[in-house]
């Protein structure tokens, strides 16, 4: 490479750096803020720590924000947490490299993990069509193999997350050429979720947030778990209005709070008024089991997201995984820290 694009690179790198630290600072500072309307203005003793802690720890005190917003939700500091923009830009490319990029192409799950987690129907893949065996199928022919035991399906794009680039179509309103343009998807049989996700809203489907790691010894174990739910008339869960409530990773059972995304804690439902206190996940031993030996089959993936749910036959059903852009910041401030034996703040870009 000539100096002069070495220079351009270095300068890209740079500014690619400082961009995505200042958007996440920014979300943990709004996020302060919003929690001390709630608990009264942030304890110096607590900035102190967390300061000390990014800087002599992690290696920059621009990691402080979301110590800031860890210790001010649990109302004390806790060595071993991972801010998020440290976990974003210093974690994941060591402990993942290109090798969790893989989670973002939605179409080869299936393939991956040798055996059919999630619910889907078929594929569209530069242009193609498939069905899940991966066989082809003439574009005339999909849209009625697609619907012939089901009368809604879930349209997700590849690099979809947060609830962005995910649609939901009922038969009338699917259209092949419309579908193609927006792009290589999976397209998934809509679920019908268990009955006790039904009580909190049964216009769209909830999420068990599942996180699974690889420790140095090649041990996989949950490390942090949460329930997402959506709001009146959502079609699906998105990040920009879904409420989040903790799981008890030992028995399954919700926390008696849970939180707005503007982390506004509650104790029900908005929409519905169903409380969450003790509430039991149905069959979570098995929704555990299935993450953990799914997690199996991507050893190179030290760090996992799950997204799943239980149908009404009882059944864990993933509905997609995340092994690049997953989010910690809620378990690690509601539940961490979840990676503290993992001696991940050691790490350097």
């Amino acid at each position: 490479m000539s100096p002069i694009k070495s220079l351009v690179k270095e300068q890209i790198e740079k500014y690619e750096w400082y961009r995505y630290h200042h958007i996440s600072n920014t979300i943990a500072q709004k996020t302060l803020k919003n929690l001390e309307k709630e608990k009264g203005k942030f304890p110096i003793t607590l900035k102190k720590q967390s300061d000390a802690y990014a800087r002599e720890i992690l290696g920059w005190k621009g990691f402080s924000p979301w110590l800031y917003v860890y210790s001010h939700f649990s109302e004390a500091f806790k060595e071993g947490w991972i801010p998020d923009n440290f976990y974003g830009k210093v974690v994941i490319p060591k402990i993942q490299g290109d090798y969790g990029k893989i989670s973002y192409l939605k179409p080869i799950t299936h393939k991956l993990f040798e055996e059919k987690p999630c619910p889907d129907l078929g594929y569209l893949i530069n242009g193609r069509c498939f069905d899940n065996n991966y066989n082809p199928v003439l574009q005339a022919d999909f849209k009625n193999l697609l619907f012939q035991n089901t009368d809604k399906v879930i349209c997700k794009l590849d690099q979809s997350c947060q609830g962005k680039g995910v649609y939901v179509f009922q038969y009338k309103e699917f259209e092949i050429l419309k579908i193609l343009e927006l792009g290589n998807c999976v397209i998934q049989k809509y679920i019908q979720q268990h009955q006790f996700f039904n009580a909190f809203t049964t216009d769209s489907v909830a999420t068990i947030r599942l996180t699974t790691v690889i420790d140095c010894n090649f041990q996989i174990s949950l490390r942090a778990a949460y329930l997402r739910l959506g709001r009146r008339h959502n079609t699906h869960v998105s990040s920009e209005d879904h409420i989040r409530i903790s799981i008890n990773m030992d028995n399954g059972t919700l926390n008696s709070l849970g939180y707005l995304p503007n982390w506004q804690k509650i104790e029900q439902h908005p929409d519905t008024l169903e409380k969450f206190d003790h509430k039991l996940i149905p069959n979570f031993e098995e929704c555990k089991k299935l993450v953990e030996r799914l997690h199996r089959r991507v050893p190179m993936v030290q760090a996992i997201g799950w997204d799943l749910i239980v149908d009404t036959n009882n059944k864990p059903i993933v509905m997609e995984w995340n092994g690049y852009s997953n989010d910690i910041k809620f378990s690690e401030a509601s539940q961490g820290p979840c990676f503290k034996d993992l001696a991940w703040n050691k790490l350097r870009i």
